[in-house]
C-alpha cells in the first residue's frame, strides 16, 4: 500500500518540476520572436525619418489643427536607430502638422480602385474606398479610413479615337461600336446614321464627354 500510494505522489512531482523548468523556456522562445513590423523598420537609421509601424507617440493635446507640432516618440521593441551623430537612440521627437489621417492630401494616401461603378452619368457616382496612408506621411488616427470618392477607373478608351470614328465613319455606327454600345451601333448602321442626324448629334455628344465608354470608365 505505502508503495502504490508513493509512485504517484512521485510522478506528480516530477510532472511540477518539469512543467516548472519548461516555462521559462517557453518565455524564452516567446521573446526571441521578432514582430512582423520589423521587417519595415530600417536599421540605424534616422529615427525621425522612420516609418510610423516602428515607434509609438505620445498624443500632443494641446496641437492647433493644420499647424507645425513636435510629437515624443519612442521606437518598438526589436527596432534599431540612430540620432544625427549616430548615437543609438529610443526616445526622440518628430514634427509633423496637426491633423488626422482623413485630412490629409490625397497625394499622400493610397486609395482602391472601383470598376463597377458609372464614371459618365450625372451627377457622378461615387464608391466608398479603403485608403492607406504613405509610410513616410505621419498624421493622427487610423492610418486605413474609408472614403466616399468618384468613380475615375478607365477601361482603355481613347476620347480622341472615338471622336475621330464618329467624324469619319459615324454614319456607319463605328463610334458606337468602339465604345462598346452595339445596340446605338446597329441603330446607326442600319439608318445610316440617323440620315445624318444621328451623326452630327455624337460628333458633339462625344466631342464634349457626354457619351463615354458602355462600362462606364473614364477616357484616356
Amino acid at each position: 500500500m505505502t508503495t502504490k500510494l508513493s509512485q504517484p505522489q512521485s510522478t506528480l512531482a516530477k510532472s511540477l518540476t518539469s512543467t516548472s523548468t519548461n516555462a521559462p523556456y517557453l518565455k524564452v522562445l516567446e521573446s526571441t520572436e521578432i514582430p512582423p513590423y520589423v521587417t519595415n523598420c530600417p536599421s540605424n537609421g534616422l529615427c525621425s525619418r522612420l516609418p510610423p509601424d516602428c515607434m509609438t507617440c505620445n498624443t500632443n493635446y494641446s496641437c492647433i489643427y493644420g499647424k507645425p507640432a513636435t510629437f515624443d516618440c519612442k521606437v518598438k521593441p526589436h527596432v534599431h536607430c540612430v540620432d544625427e551623430n549616430n548615437h543609438e537612440q529610443e526616445n526622440f521627437t518628430i514634427n509633423m502638422t496637426c491633423q488626422f489621417c482623413w485630412q490629409l492630401a490625397t497625394s499622400d494616401y493610397v486609395c482602391t480602385n472601383s470598376t463597377n461603378c458609372m464614371t459618365v452619368s450625372c451627377p457622378r457616382q461615387r464608391y466608398n474606398a479603403t485608403c492607406t496612408v504613405r509610410d513616410h506621411i505621419h498624421c493622427l488616427g487610423n492610418r486605413v479610413f474609408p472614403k466616399m470618392l468618384y468613380c475615375n477607373w478607365t477601361g482603355g478608351y481613347k476620347w480622341s479615337t472615338a471622336l475621330a470614328l464618329s467624324i469619319t465613319l459615324g454614319g456607319f455606327g463605328a463610334d458606337r461600336f468602339y465604345l462598346g454600345q452595339w445596340r446605338e451601333g446597329l441603330g446607326k448602321l442600319f439608318s445610316f446614321g440617323g440620315l445624318g442626324i444621328w451623326t452630327l448629334i455624337d460628333v458633339l455628344l462625344i466631342g464634349v464627354g457626354y457619351v463615354g465608354p458602355a462600362d462606364g470608365s473614364l477616357y484616356i
